[in-house]
């Protein structure tokens, strides 16, 4: 008899040894992985908010982009180092100069804009489609400001930016999104974090 409570205890010391050494000994969770993007739209697009509010940032203090500025943006997946151009007229010229290193590229739109000001953006959208260091990158296109009255909903800003012709075979994403609804911008980036681990599994290009 004192032989099995012998055996009993040992084992139950096993089984305690055990769960002390998952719970206290796997060590730290493995680094997530971190990716260097671009985020451009034009002044008023709504970059500045859309990233802050992503960093928790307070929205009191948002001001907008000048020239550019990094975020490091968590999620629980990923990391997005996101760095930031100003949309002024006198800035966009010089955008390119900063695409060296991307491994994706988000780009924002008021989605209440002017005509002219869509037609700049959809211009603006098409040249950095067809860059050499971005056209083979996914893309996260975000139509913002979905809460304001004159806002076009996904399907008309589609339809103007003429994505499909332009963009087939490409990897990319049109979300509506406004600051009044992140949980739906978090999804977009989720996507858009997809696309980068799908391109990291792909066979290196020779």
């Amino acid at each position: 008899m004192s032989e099995c409570i012998q055996l009993s205890f040992a084992v139950c010391r096993i089984g305690i040894y055990t769960c002390f050494r998952a719970l206290c000994c796997k060590g730290p969770p493995p680094p997530r992985p971190e990716y260097d993007l671009v985020c451009i739209g034009l002044t008023g697009s709504g970059k500045t908010s859309l990233l802050s509010q992503l960093c928790s940032e307070n929205r009191e203090t948002i001001v907008s982009t000048t020239g550019f500025s990094i975020k490091a943006v968590p999620f629980q997946n990923a990391i997005l180092n996101v760095k930031e151009l100003g949309g002024a007229d006198n800035i966009r010229k010089y955008w390119s100069r900063y695409y060296q290193g991307s491994q994706g590229v988000i780009f924002v739109l008021d989605s209440a804009s002017s005509e002219d000001d869509l037609e700049i953006a959809r211009n603006e959208l098409h040249s950095a489609l067809q860059h050499p260091q971005l056209c083979t990158l996914p893309f996260l296109i975000l139509a913002n400001h979905q809460d304001k009255p004159a806002a076009r909903s996904v399907q008309e800003i589609k339809k103007y930016l003429e994505l499909e012709p332009l963009a087939r075979g490409k990897r990319w994403i049109l979300k509506p999104c406004s600051l009044d609804d992140m949980e739906a911008v978090k999804d977009s980036f989720s996507l858009l974090i997809n696309l980068l681990e799908d391109r990291d599994l792909e066979p290196s290009r020779m």
